[in-house]
């Protein structure tokens, strides 16, 4: 037995280290048994290859793994675990809460496969307030927290946050440029001119007044509306009556945005500040768990999240399963809602609550406001399931095509799509994009920057260097028992030559199993015509009605856009390298400072001596340097 990984910063459980023979199943659990203690904790099962195949918690270790070796006692699915488990890591901690905490933090990193998972790899949304500054910004930020920075969220999604700082701007007028726009202002932009600002970089407004904007923003998003409401609605009756009437429509207009805002969302429960509502639907085996962020009074909108787990599972252990991991990462607030019991709803709450350092509730609430609330979000998670559920079954019925026009024993479960993009052979890229059951993964596309020597223009070189890269790892992996990433597919964008340097590429390398698709369009370039090459078949087409023909020119295109946008991306980075950063006293700082200033390198270049010294952030010797770098036939005075 081991000692386990680092724990989270806010746990601080003690690691017991011990040996472990070369023992399998129920032998190694009970030979970790015999020195393993009664204290809280967290165990890992480990497999063959030190993978990890399931990580769970306990107020007694000893108690809850001497459960495992009562075999006919366990599922099938713990079964299956327990045969292939070689040895056992534990972590003890002070109390069980502290267990639940790590636990979920190890399940969320490891992912073993074994747990139920939640699939969520996305940061999400925040509104950011600037505090440091004399004029604060309101932007969205992603990411971790910023040091002299107020937060509100977290938005369901981007859109979300925008809709938001869109009204907030309309509301409180406060300014979104970057710190380097706003100094290098000196006329008002066309923010100002559509009253979405209320133009403090040239002086249209004074700190003061400002701050005013700032602080009722601030009120607003922490649910305090309904003073600011009462505010503004005697101060336009202050402005009519005082016959100031441009300053009543204005106030007016941000009366109406502050409506609006307030309408804007699905559910506004007024008996709920600060809260998610997560309600669980399960169906055929699936589960999706709809999240609403409620925050302030007001929704910041939904996310669905289709967690990993067995047909077996009940509904209360995947939600409970979800809660841990989903806040592992992120702020918990005050009350979470849910629509089912859950068994370990004290143990979670005074976890939650250890994490967040304030009281945390978990409700399951029978009627009122707060049930029609998680009623709601109970039918977001049906429907959501539904339509994941029917996609699921039409990129089933076209996989099940594939395999019948190509051939396969059964439908592919990867499909990966190659190719290429340079200009006349610089800034050359292979890309691979995957698709399989769950449409495409996107976090299994790789980026090849191709390395040569390589004649210019060679493409044939080119995707023998991709493919001698991509299938050189796969092979190894393969060679250790890791064929989890092995193609079914291999498709590639070209007709029979292409087909012909690819495969001989394969055959080189003792690449065998994979099934090599070549897509090349006809004659006339229509899409629809396209030829298919494979092995053990004459060329072929397809109906220009087939529906894997559309889903099989899907790929090829999805794969030519990344590889575009690829290129594009690294000629970009490359141009503003080579005009920049050889410039001595120009750093990621000031290189950042400049662009933000003149708006590309270009312009940079072609901006004068004068211009550069009156840029901010940029010191009279800098400006020199940049100019007598651009123009060397300069003479310094």
């Amino acid at each position: 037995m081991m000692t386990g990984d680092s724990s989270p910063t806010d746990i601080r459980p003690v690691a017991q280290e011990q040996a472990t023979p070369a023992l399998k199943g129920v032998e190694a659990i009970r030979h970790a048994l015999k020195t393993m203690p009664l204290s809280p904790g967290v165990y890992r099962m480990l497999g063959a290859k030190g993978e990890v195949l399931y990580v769970g918690k306990a107020l007694a270790l000893k108690k809850r793994v001497t459960s495992y070796t009562h075999i006919n006692r366990l599922p099938e699915r713990l079964r299956r675990m327990v045969s292939e488990t070689v040895a056992m890591e534990i972590v003890i901690t002070h109390t069980e809460a502290e267990a639940l905490l790590l636990e979920a933090n190890y399940i969320k990193r490891m992912k073993p496969r074994f747990n139920i998972l939640l699939r969520d790899d996305k940061s999400y949304p925040w509104l950011m307030l600037t505090d440091a500054h004399a004029f604060p910004q309101i932007a969205k930020h992603r990411g971790k927290a910023v040091k002299g920075a107020s937060l509100w969220g977290p938005f369901a999604s981007a859109w979300a946050v925008n809709q938001t700082l869109n009204l907030i701007q309309r509301v409180f007028l406060l300014r979104s440029c970057t710190d380097a726009v706003f100094n290098a202002r000196t006329r008002p932009c066309l923010l100002y001119q559509i009253k979405r600002c209320s133009g403090p970089c040239v002086d249209r407004i004074d700190q003061q007044s400002y701050g005013q904007l700032v602080e009722q923003a601030r009120d607003f998003l922490s649910g305090k509306d309904t003073a600011l409401r009462e505010t503004l609605g005697q101060e336009m009756n202050a402005a009519a009556e005082a016959l100031d009437f441009e300053r009543a429509a204005v106030l007016r207009d941000r009366i109406r945005a502050l409506a609006q805002m307030q309408e804007s969302s699905v559910i506004n429960p007024a008996s709920l500040q600060d809260a998610d509502v997560l309600a669980l639907w399960q169906e055929a085996g699936h589960a999706c768990i709809q999240v609403f962020f409620i925050r302030g009074g007001r929704n910041n909108g939904s996310r669905s999240f289709f967690p990993a787990h067995t047909q077996d599972a009940a509904p209360a252990d995947v939600l409970s399963a979800f809660i841990a991991q989903f806040y592992d990462d992120k702020p918990c607030p005050a009350q979470i809602l849910v629509n089912y019991e859950l068994p370990e709803s004290l143990l979670l709450t005074e976890a939650l609550s250890l994490r967040r350092g304030r009281k945390v509730e978990i409700l399951t609430p029978q009627r009122g406001e707060k049930k029609q609330v998680l009623d709601h979000a109970v039918t977001n998670a049906r429907d959501a399931l539904s339509r994941k559920l029917a996609e699921t079954a039409g990129q089933a019925k076209l996989l099940q095509g594939v395999a019948d026009v190509l051939g396969l024993d059964a439908p592919p479960e990867r499909i990966e799509v190659y190719d290429n993009s340079h200009i006349q052979g610089s800034h050359a890229y292979g890309v691979m994009i995957v698709g399989g059951p769950e449409g495409f993964n996107r976090k299994a596309y790789r980026k090849f920057k191709i390395k040569g020597p390589v004649t210019p223009g060679d493409d044939f070189g080119m995707m023998r260097e991709v493919l001698e890269r991509r299938f050189g790892r796969a092979l190894k992996e393969a060679e250790e028992g890791d064929t989890s990433n092995w193609p079914d597919v291999l498709l590639i964008d070209g007709g029979a030559g292409q087909y012909s340097a690819v495969r001989s590429v394969l055959d080189d390398l003792g690449v065998t199993g994979v099934k090599l698709v070549g897509i090349a369009k006809g004659p006339d370039r229509d899409a629809g015509k396209e030829w298919f090459y494979t092995e053990d078949k004459e060329p072929f087409q397809l109906d220009l009605r087939d529906p894997v023909l559309y889903y099989l020119q899907r790929l090829r295109d999805e794969a030519h856009r990344f590889a575009i946008t690829t290129h594009r991306s690294g000629r970009s980075k490359t141009l503003v390298t080579s005009e920049l950063d050889d410039v001595p006293g120009i750093g990621p700082a000031r290189k950042k400072l400049l662009l933000n200033t003149f708006g590309s390198a270009r312009t940079i270049k072609q901006a004068g001596l004068a211009e550069l010294e009156a840029a901010p952030g940029i010191s009279r010797e800098t400006a020199r340097a940049i100019y007598g770098h651009f123009h060397p036939d300069w003479t310094p005075e």
